[in-house]
């Protein structure tokens, strides 16, 4: 049986290989549609190999011709078929209103594996007990001072120390390795009550923090191949699949060592300095008796501390990546955004940096749509995966079958002007802002950077705290110039981060 699934996926990437050889010359001549040709045996598998290197263009440019949803046809033996959709009454429909129709379901925990039982890959009871156990601890009355201390400890023993030397160098910097070690070491001192101090001076190179970019990655290409062709890769242990594997073993070794570490502690004592209260004991004791799908607590402890650390290191991360190009694409919006912070925050002088309160943040309103703008039009999380229970119809239309693949395109719903307007393309800040100055509410289902429905994303306040207080502080010290002629495009990731980094030379500030 196994030659037999060899044969046929050597037989299909023959087939398709040729098929795109030969659709490519045909991108010679004028392209009449957006949408792939459905060949016999591939599908439209050769179209989309052939737009890989531009995938989530490809599917907006597809979106916007066939009004906002789109039956994907995949190789007759490889089960891919899927239904792409940007449609906000569809994604209001599946994400809120019949919910109960739409688990995670047993494709998305095959694909997303290598997150266990943690939150994002569960349903039911234990996707329950996950929600329930995150809300408390984060609406615990400690826990705004525990994120707001341990964000400001690494601005003053990280990030400010490091761009100050930048600076006094005049050497370029990659501004989104920088966040993404910043939200790396921050995420690591909540979740874990340990800095592994990835943002240092010498900018270390630590495995766990670099292995997140090789399992974004390795998760998107498991979405468009055939699940058959992963899955060899996977066995032979190469491609993707070998980086997934050895950024497996980083997370594994890393999570449990800390857990070993805290577990070493006394405990009374704090491993970082902080306040008594940390999440790490928290959940400990809170899954206490819970032992997951495996039956091993310390197993469904790893896949829960996964969960977070990937949603705090890399959609944190990759927003003020994008935040922060747009602000050097668009001067008008950073000077307004440099008036705002002058005229109503209140800093505080400290040693040789100047710090607020977080109380503060609720002021800057052009900042905070500024920051809705970013995940308007780069929404980290740029897909959604569903599958269906039961038969259902959407409000597009679409009749869908049991366990249809879906997939909610977030990045393309940015970009259409059925939901925004003609000026979708356009950063404009102001569309956040009511006519009394105030924040304008936007509906999640046509918004969804931060999902929408019961799986919401608890971390949204959060999120929001780390971005003003990282953003007002570079924003107020430094002008962020990005390096003439520096390629900006998406990665090939199921995280839009930036496929070539953000290279940036900084300039200091007379404040």
């Amino acid at each position: 049986m196994a030659i037999t699934l060899y044969l046929e996926i050597l037989l299909f990437l023959l087939f398709s290989s040729l098929l795109y050889r030969w659709s490519t010359c045909r991108m010679s001549t004028p392209h009449r549609s957006s949408v792939p040709t459905n060949w016999p045996l591939v599908g439209m598998i050769p179209g989309l190999l052939r737009n890989a290197h531009r995938i989530h263009e490809f599917i907006t440019d597809i979106l916007k011709e066939t009004g906002g949803t789109f039956a994907f046809k995949g190789p007759c033996f490889a089960n891919l078929d899927m239904l792409i959709t940007a449609n906000p009454g569809n994604i209001h429909h599946i994400l809120s209103k019949n919910f109960s129709n739409y688990p995670k379901g047993p494709e998305f925990r095959k694909i997303f594996d290598i997150l266990g039982d943690g939150i994002f890959n569960t349903d039911s009871k234990l996707w329950t007990i996950h929600r329930k156990t995150a809300l408390l601890l984060m609406n615990h009355a400690e826990f705004q001072d525990l994120l707001e201390t341990v964000i400001w400890h690494k601005i003053k023993k990280g990030l400010l120390p490091l761009l100050e030397r930048v600076c006094e160098k005049a050497t370029e910097l990659d501004l989104q390795d920088i966040f993404q070690r910043f939200t790396f070491d921050t995420s690591c001192s909540l979740f874990l009550d340990y800095d592994p101090l990835s943002l240092s001076m010498d900018l270390p190179h630590i495995e766990c923090e670099k292995a997140f970019s090789n399992l974004t990655e390795a998760l998107l290409y498991r979405h468009i191949l055939p699940e058959g062709c992963w899955k060899l890769q996977k066995k032979l242990g190469v491609g993707k699949e070998k980086k997934l594997s050895k950024a497996w073993e980083s997370f594994d070794q890393f999570i449990y060592h800390c857990i070993s570490l805290k577990q070493s502690r006394s405990k009374d004592q704090d491993g970082m300095g902080f306040e008594s209260f940390n999440l790490l004991t928290s959940h400990v004791k809170a899954y206490t008796g819970e032992g997951g799908t495996s039956g091993d607590p310390n197993k469904l402890l790893r896949d829960t501390l996964l969960s977070f650390l990937f949603a705090g290191r890399d959609t944190t991360s990759t927003a003020l990546t994008w935040f922060f190009w747009l602000l050097a694409t668009n001067p008008l919006v950073n000077i307004k955004i440099q008036d705002e912070i002058k005229t109503t925050v209140n800093f505080k002088e400290e040693e040789k940096w100047s710090f607020f309160k977080a109380k503060e943040l609720h002021k800057l309103v052009y900042l905070h749509g500024a920051l809705c703008e970013a995940l308007r039009l780069y929404p980290p999380v740029s897909l959604n995966h569903k599958a269906p229970v039961q038969q259902d119809t959407l409000p597009s239309g679409h009749w869908i079958d049991r366990n249809t693949k879906m997939v909610l395109c977030f990045y393309s719903m940015g970009r259409m002007e059925t939901i925004w307007g003609k000026d979708c393309l356009e950063f404009k800040p102001e569309r956040w802002i009511s006519e009394r100055g105030g924040i304008k509410h936007e509906a999640s289902f046509n918004f969804p950077a931060f999902n929408a429905g019961p799986r919401s994303c608890i971390g949204k306040d959060m999120s929001f705290t780390q971005m003003k207080i990282v953003a007002t502080t570079i924003i107020r010290n430094y002008e962020v110039e990005v390096v003439k002629g520096h390629s900006i495009t998406p990665s090939d990731s199921i995280i839009l981060q930036m496929k070539h980094g953000l290279k940036v030379k900084l300039t200091k500030r007379s404040v």
